[in-house]
């Protein structure tokens, strides 16, 4: 089992910018491929981008990076330039096969005020 706690939402200004964190507890995450989603206001839940153990990854959006401290167990978002309609609840979760994610965290606000 692994639980996942985010942190470092909040309210920022539109251009501002945010760095959300993923401490993994349970085990170790080194198995896993770690993910961020978010999930607007009245609509599904989408992913953000991706990470594997390698630090190999993929971002769905340009103004997002992803990363990783395997020593810490931790996985970070760094957004930059936020807009208004990155406003959502931002989910970190872990996949064994980078399809289907078994673990979830509860969720970090990040509202962006325009």
């Amino acid at each position: 089992q692994v639980q996942l706690v985010e942190s470092g939402g909040g309210l920022v200004q539109a251009g501002g910018s945010l760095r959300l964190s993923c401490a993994a507890s349970g085990r170790t995450l080194s198995n896993y491929v770690m993910g961020w989603f978010l999930q607007a206001p009245g609509k599904e839940r989408e992913i953000v981008a991706a990470i594997r153990w390698s630090g190999a990854d993929t971002s769905l959006k340009g103004r997002f990076t992803i990363s990783r401290d395997n020593v810490k167990n931790t996985v970070y978002l760094q957004m930059n330039s936020l807009k208004f309609e990155d406003t959502a609840v931002y989910y970190c979760a872990a996949s064994l096969d980078g399809n289907h994610y078994d673990f979830w965290g509860q969720g970090t606000q990040v509202t962006v005020s325009s």
